[in-house]
C-alpha cells in the first residue's frame, strides 16, 4: 500500500468512526493525504453564540478534528499532546469553513502540525498548532509484507 493509499484508508476509517465530527458538528472530510488533511463546515444557527457569530470553540472544533487526520495519517495512533489557536476572523451562519492541516515536523513519536481555517472567501478566520504523539496500535491493520 503506498503512503497516499494508506492515509486515503486512515480518513474512511476514522471518519466512518467519527460521530462527534460527522453527526454533532456537521463535518465533511474532504481530503487525507499523508501528513495533510482538509475538512469542511457550514456554519448553522446552531453554531452561533450570543454575538451571533460561530462560537470559537466549533472553530476549534473543526481545526482539531482536522489536526486528528493529518497526525493519523501515517496510520500509526497518534493523540494530541498540545495545542493553541488564534482567531483572526468571525465567523457567520451561512459562512463555509475549510480546514487545511500540514504536518511541519514529524521526529520519532512527536509532530508538530498547522491548521489554517478559512471561509469561502479564502480570509483566514483561524490558525491552530497542534503537537502529537504516537500511542501504541494502528488505526487499521496492516498488511505484513511478503
Amino acid at each position: 500500500m503506498t503512503p497516499e493509499q494508506t492515509a486515503a484508508r486512515v480518513g474512511q476509517v476514522m471518519f466512518a468512526n467519527d460521530v462527534a465530527s460527522q453527526n454533532t458538528m456537521g463535518m465533511v472530510l474532504v481530503t487525507v493525504e499523508p501528513g495533510r488533511a482538509v475538512m469542511r463546515m457550514a456554519v448553522q444557527t446552531l453554531h452561533l453564540n450570543g454575538h451571533q457569530i460561530c462560537h470559537g470553540g466549533f472553530i476549534f472544533t473543526l481545526a482539531d478534528s482536522t489536526f486528528a487526520f493529518a497526525c493519523n495519517s501515517h496510520n500509526r495512533n497518534t493523540v494530541a499532546a498540545g495545542c493553541s489557536i488564534e482567531f483572526l476572523k468571525p465567523a457567520h451562519a451561512g459562512d463555509v469553513l475549510t480546514c487545511e492541516g500540514v504536518e511541519q515536523m514529524l521526529q520519532g513519536r512527536h509532530g508538530i502540525y498547522d491548521m489554517v481555517v478559512r471561509n469561502q472567501r479564502g480570509e483566514t478566520v483561524a490558525m491552530f498548532r497542534g503537537k502529537s504523539a504516537q500511542i501504541p496500535g494502528t488505526v487499521f491493520p496492516e498488511e505484513a509484507p511478503e
